[in-house]
């Protein structure tokens, strides 16, 4: 891929910049902000009674919450210790000791009338337990017999009858290369995973554009870049180690720019414990907030590039890169015919943006040498997802920026097994090392010693609904495995996703703790597996972070859940008893013969068969991805791609919708309040403006609704684009439509358009059918 090596980590400049502080006051009195030391406290409270294991976790393990690749408490981009609230939050997860019996094994109402985050609190699932259908409690069962029940189970199906599904939390490398090796050796594709939903549409995107799945560039390019880009990600909350790369980034000159429909405080300041100067003055961190309508990001780029061409007129090279564009990129004519199609004003109402600040980020971009690009689900999770990406690409192939220092593309990743969930082929379009063409099948199969199934495997909304398919369809889901996650609170739709939950004859919960899932009814029955955190493992694991640095975990000294097993493991158990006979081509030693195996079979992880001890690491495709412009397509040339506008109607009257992060880990809440803005957790972000519009008090009780569902909450005014509301995720998925997937990736939709009314309004009307004729109103004019 690249020839250049990552040159480590950097120092970090020590020397005080005043006009970087937020304030004088030192941190941050009387300021909405994290308390960061009253958070770590708290945190060592909690993990009192294993103390000594929690520091050798977070001293020694790679961190199992984002994938910022933090090592211990270092990292390759800055030198000096790295901690942050996000792994500080999900440490407990790894050293509570086991759920007492007499709540395991109480009447699964008592279980079901505690919230997740009671449910996170009990501790750890002790033991195999099976609840079949009827019966109110869990029962304890041994491993033999669960397993025997599951692979009976799998045996009387249909490889299109069940299904693998896995998180992205703590999952390591090896976990997931095992997982989508034995799917395939019992001959089904049904395989999913956590990553997929989140940010399979960059993937996608950036295959088809460059050739590559991954972020083309390192963290370190952010510090010394000209303009760092952050596009629908609040990477302050959600990767917290980030602002100290943001820190040093500003201050070697680096203007930040944040894009998205909420000016997000977090991102506008932020007190970086870690740094003496940050955590006592604040650090501003945005140089300029673009507020975007919500779906509005593809106008947004056209009017960037319509600015350029119009550039280009008047001065040819004032905006674009020819050198470049001529030796590495396809597709400009047809890229500028398309944009040149659409007027500044359907940019603009499209958009929310005017033709002005459109022109102004336009003029910055073109007049820098040098630019970063990083997103998250802001741009992935819409119906056109892998557009979006492409879009972003396209802006970067105009300009030059791939395969150089201080520049490039970022998908920032949110968990720390997100990266490498796709690359060892845990999804159903993918295999270890590339897709699922006929080529790389056939690869496998020289290495497996099996035959892997041509057919399309289903996507996690596919299989969820396949669940309520009539008795003998041959996609019916009988059977549903899951290692972790939680469909209840992640997926749009919760009311349908439990309906389809309970229409599965056999459901597995492979996980660490229970989880409202896990308590709903099956058909047959539900078994619940106790799994081993990735510092639990047998033999260690690997992750891999946002910037393909693969890092290897050891398995770390401490107590355990005695009858907990490490995950691969399990599957390889399980796959031995369903097909004894060819349980020879399913077999691993160790968790270094999968490294081994891993090697072979993904070629650009061709190194990990090396990562034995602490501190080891790699990689892979070097330093910048397409080095020096030169992409792993067929004729190593990147591709613009020409991308239409979508469409977004919306009834006046009517909000845009989307859902956000609070203080939580995915669906794991940690408080009812955000430490950045003070909002609740039923608190519906909405802009002065329009609550002033439709006579709505700050704090006045609303109610949120659609043809899908319904959120009462209460009105919070925010800095928020007009037209457009935000509530958290996941209790506004109430209101995102079921069955919606992104064309190219299969993303669902997680935005969507509301009616809001003041709570007495609605309720005094609703008798006279008033609420029905809205939504039918909102049918018929929004599609």
């Amino acid at each position: 891929m690249g020839k250049t090596k990552h040159k480590g980590p950097i120092k970090l400049s020590k020397k005080p910049d005043p006009s970087l502080w937020v304030s004088k006051i030192p941190f941050g009195l009387g300021k909405i902000k994290p308390h960061h030391i009253r958070d770590t406290a708290k945190v060592a409270w909690e993990n009192r009674d294993r103390l000594p294991y929690a520091t050798r976790i977070l001293t020694q393990g790679v961190c199992d919450g984002c994938a910022l690749g933090v090592q211990g408490l270092k990292d390759q981009t800055l030198t000096g210790p790295h901690l942050c609230t996000t792994r500080l939050n999900v440490l407990r997860l790894n050293t509570m000791p086991a759920i007492k019996k007499e709540i395991l094994h109480a009447d699964i109402d008592e279980l079901r009338n505690r919230s997740s985050t009671e449910l996170r609190q009990l501790g750890r699932i002790p033991y195999p337990l099976i609840r079949k259908q009827g019966e109110r409690k869990f029962r304890r069962i041994s491993w033999d017999q669960a397993l025997d029940t599951i692979a009976t189970k799998i045996q009387s199906l249909q490889p299109k009858q069940f299904s693998f599904y896995t998180t992205s939390r703590g999952i390591t490398n090896e976990t997931y290369y095992v997982l989508g090796k034995v799917a395939r050796f019992l001959g089904t594709n049904n395989i999913d995973n956590a990553s997929r939903i989140c940010h399979s549409p960059s993937k996608t995107a950036l295959s088809r554009s460059l050739g590559v799945g991954a972020s083309t560039c390192n963290y370190k390019d952010w510090i010394g870049t000209d303009v760092l880009i952050f596009w629908g990600s609040v990477a302050a909350n959600n990767q917290p180690v980030s602002t100290k790369y943001m820190y040093a980034a500003k201050k070697k000159g680096t203007k930040i720019i944040v894009i998205n429909p909420y000016h997000e405080p977090s991102m506008d300041q932020y007190w970086i414990p870690s740094i003496a100067e940050s955590a006592l003055f604040g650090t501003k961190i945005a140089d300029d907030v673009y507020q975007v309508h919500i779906g509005g990001d593809i106008a947004f780029m056209h009017g960037l590039m319509k600015h350029w061409f119009e550039m280009e007129k008047e001065v040819p090279g004032s905006a674009l890169d020819h050198g470049f564009i001529s030796k590495h990129v396809n597709g400009l004519e047809k890229l500028q015919s398309t944009v040149n199609t659409y007027s500044w004003e359907q940019l603009e109402e499209s958009s929310g943006l005017s033709r002005n600040r459109m022109i102004e980020l336009a003029t910055l971009l073109a007049h820098a040498k040098s630019a970063v690009f990083v997103w998250s689900m802001g741009l992935t999770q819409h119906r056109f997802g892998t557009d979006n990406v492409s879009q972003i690409a396209n802006l970067a192939l105009l300009r030059g920026f791939i395969g150089r220092e201080f520049c490039g593309l970022m998908p920032i990743r949110g968990h720390s097994g997100v990266q490498g969930s796709g690359e060892m082929g845990a999804d159903p379009f993918s295999l270890p090392g590339g897709n699922m063409n006929d080529d790389q099948r056939k690869r496998l199969e020289g290495i497996w010693k099996f035959d892997i199934p041509t057919w399309q495997g289903d996507i996690v909304g596919e299989s969820l609904e396949n669940a309520c398919l009539p008795d003998g369809h041959e996609r019916k889901l009988h059977l549903y495995y899951l290692s972790g996650g939680n469909f209840l609170e992640t997926m749009p739709n919760p009311d349908f996703i439990q309906t389809c939950l309970e229409n599965v004859e056999l459901r597995v919960h492979q996980d660490i703790i229970l989880n409202t899932s896990t308590l709903t009814d099956a058909k047959e029955a539900v078994l619940v597996l106790p799994a081993r955190t990735r510092y639990e493992q047998r033999g260690g694991g690997t992750s891999t972070s946002t910037e393909r640095m693969v890092y290897f975990s050891p398995e770390i000294k401490g107590p355990r859940i005695e009858e907990a097993r490490t995950e691969w493991e399990i599957y390889i158990d399980l796959a031995k008893r369903v097909c004894p006979e060819k349980q020879e081509h399913i077999h691993f030693d160790n968790a270094s013969a999968i490294r081994k195996e891993i090697a072979e079979a993904a070629p650009n992880y061709d190194g990990i068969q090396h990562l034995h001890k602490r501190r080891d690491l790699f990689q892979w495709g070097g330093a910048w991805l397409c080095e020096d412009g030169i992409c792993p397509t067929p004729d190593g040339r990147g591709n613009l791609i020409a991308i239409e506008i979508p469409e977004l109607r919306k009834p006046e009257g009517h909000f845009y919708v989307t859902t956000r992060r609070g203080k939580q880990f995915n669906s794991m809440v940690y408080s009812e309040t955000d430490p950045f803005n003070d909002a609740k957790r039923e608190d519906v972000l909405i802009s002065e403006e329009d609550a002033v519009k439709y006579h709505i008090e700050d704090g006045e009780p609303i109610v949120v609704y659609n043809q899908h569902g319904l959120f009462a909450g209460r009105a919070k005014f925010a800095p928020m684009k007009s037209s457009n509301l935000e509530v958290h995720w996941p209790e506004g998925n109430v209101l995102i439509p079921k069955g919606v997937y992104e064309a190219y990736a299969g993303i669902p939709e997680y935005n969507t358009v509301v009616i809001l009314e003041k709570a007495v309004s609605y309720y005094a009307q609703k008798d006279r059918k008033y609420a029905q004729k809205r939504i039918e109103e909102l049918e018929i004019d929004s599609h």
